[in-house]
This record gives C-alpha cells, sequence and structure tokens, in this order.
C-alpha cells in the first residue's frame, strides 16, 4: 500500500480503474476506452488499471464494491469517484477538471 500511496500523490491528476478480468468483452472494451483517455490527456495525467482480484487488500481498504469503480485523485486526495462503465469522453472530462 505504501507504493499507492506514492502513486496516488502526483501533482499531476490519477485515473484509476479497478476492474476484473473476468469479463473477457467488458475487459476489451474498457481497455480500449482507457487507452483513448491515455492518449488525450498526453503527460497532463496518469490513466491506470488495478486489478481488483490481485489487489484485494487494497480494494477492501477502499470499498471497491462495483466492477468497474473508477477514482480520481490528485495530490493524495480522492477528487471523483464512480462505480459502473464510462465513456471516454466522460472520463476525459472529468480528469480535465483536474489538470
Amino acid at each position: 500500500m505504501a507504493k499507492f500511496g506514492e502513486l496516488i500523490g502526483s501533482d499531476i491528476p490519477v485515473l484509476i480503474d479497478f476492474y476484473t478480468e473476468w469479463e473477457e468483452d467488458k475487459f476489451d472494451s474498457a481497455h480500449s476506452i482507457l487507452r483513448d483517455v491515455a492518449a488525450a490527456l498526453g503527460d497532463r495525467a496518469k490513466v491506470i488499471k488495478i486489478d481488483i482480484e490481485k489487489n484485494e487488500t487494497l480494494a477492501n481498504a477502499l470499498r471497491i464494491k462495483g466492477n468497474p469503480t473508477f477514482i480520481i485523485y490528485k495530490d493524495g486526495e480522492m477528487k471523483w469517484r464512480q462505480s459502473g462503465d464510462q465513456d471516454a469522453n466522460t472520463l476525459i472530462s472529468l480528469v480535465q477538471q483536474y489538470v
């Protein structure tokens, strides 16, 4: 969890997608959306995927219940959180609020 603290402590926004790989079709679609978001934001933000099943302690500490759950952090503070599918334009707009 120490690494997570370093990750979210960034002075640029960090968009994290907490996901599981068990739904192949949804996984491929979400991966494509996040790739578009990362490309649009460039080095103005970080876009990271964290597998809930491989990081159960972190997911439990953050009370991640929905799949996917998106969280935006900046300077170590949670700025926005939403469970459920999101489109690329929505995520880009949300992250840009904190650039």
